[in-house]
């Protein structure tokens, strides 16, 4: 080994970096396509992009863009506050809901700890737990479900964080309200509970998970604007929980870890109700056309509550690949141990329609009523 790298910490050996979906540009380039030639249908991006109100925010918010954004991020904190009933100290913001995940790392995990979290999870849990030198518990999900009794099972006295996705990525299923209840009640005030809320917008009538940061002082709710907000390449999410954790999660955050362009485009997304519920119906519509479509074709799915669809093509990374060669980007499922499978977002309806066109020709399936 490089002597430089002797001392390096041992646990990021085998540590394995998350797979984003592919680019459109990376696409294009490497097979020589136009990008408008392109569908990417692989991030659970919103197809629609971000609300006009977001756009002009954004627009505004460049003309100050030699400041430094606002460090505490006032505005968008009060806004997040006011719509959701909690006060200013219940909120923090990360570069995306992804670095809230990190910092409760920062602020719990040494090495020798563990997490709890479904074994078909969304995989930055495991790789972020990796990075401090934890392990994971990776608990068996029957009909690729979060069983949260098994999960609470699970809980040792070495575990300092569970994780449950709800709706999960990358199944888009999710477990009921009077299920949570249940679960929070077993699990040990000493370990932290993240209910990662990403997709909690797609849903017509999501559980009030806001009562548990009111009676449980080790829960923290997780959510971001890059889903129905439309604005992923900004990477802004946030987390809510008591003052007492927002307070200790806000000492291992950066100064300006959330840049003033999505501060203005999330503050004027998150009031655009309009724009949301135009994209939730998109995505309502898309997702029952798709999945109509699969049990047309006789393509086993997982029924989704999100804004993407788990379908069972056979040999996932195949199918992902013959796809890619025709401009149809989606993900294949290797990472989450899933091989036969592909993810597919909900698009626009010439999108879907489009997918499934060049579903069949790949798959060479007859159409059968």
């Amino acid at each position: 080994m490089n002597p430089t790298f002797e001392k390096a910490n041992p646990w990021l050996d085998d540590l394995v970096s998350y797979i984003p979906g592919k680019p459109i540009e990376d696409v294009a380039r490497e097979l020589g396509l136009e990008p408008s030639q392109i569908v990417k249908l692989a991030s659970n991006e919103n197809p629609l992009g971000p609300s006009p109100m977001a756009v002009k925010a954004m627009q505004e918010a460049l003309l100050t863009a030699h400041f430094y954004p606002d460090g505490g991020g006032y505005h968008l904190r009060i806004g997040i506050a006011e719509k959701f009933g909690m006060g200013i100290d219940n909120i923090i913001l990360g570069n995306g809901s992804n670095e809230i995940i990190e910092f409760l790392g920062h602020a719990f995990l040494q090495p020798g700890d563990n997490i709890v979290t479904a074994e078909h999870a969304f995989v930055v849990y495991k790789i972020l737990a990796k990075l401090f030198g934890a392990e994971t518990i990776g608990v068996p999900d029957p009909n690729l479900t979060h069983d949260l009794p098994a999960m609470a099972d699970a809980i040792n006295d070495r575990t300092k964080i569970v994780y449950i996705a709800n709706p999960n990525n990358p199944t888009g299923t999710m477990v009921q309200e009077n299920e949570l209840d249940r679960f929070i009640d077993r699990v040990p005030k000493s370990v932290v509970v993240a209910l990662d809320e990403a997709y909690y917008e797609f849903l017509p009538e999501p559980p009030d998970s806001f009562k548990y940061v009111r009676n449980h002082a080790n829960v923290i709710v997780l959510r971001t604007f890059s889903k129905i907000q439309g604005l992923a390449g900004l990477r802004i999410g946030y987390g809510l929980a008591q003052k007492e954790l927002i307070r200790l999660l806000q000492k291992t955050r950066q100064p300006f870890n959330v840049n003033s362009i999505a501060q203005a485009g999330a503050l004027a997304g998150l009031r655009d109700e309009a724009y949301q519920a135009e994209t939730r119906e998109m995505v309502r519509q898309g997702r029952d056309f798709l999945q109509a479509e699969f049990r047309k074709r006789k393509l086993k799915y997982v029924p989704s509550v999100a804004n993407f669809v788990l379908v069972n093509v056979g040999n996932g990374k195949e199918i992902f690949q013959r796809l890619l060669k025709r401009g149809m980007i989606v993900r294949a499922m290797d990472e989450y141990k899933l091989p036969q499978w592909i993810r597919v977002t909900v698009g626009t309806p010439e999108q879907n329609r489009r997918f499934l066109a060049d579903l069949d020709r790949v798959l060479t399936l007859r159409f059968t009523d």
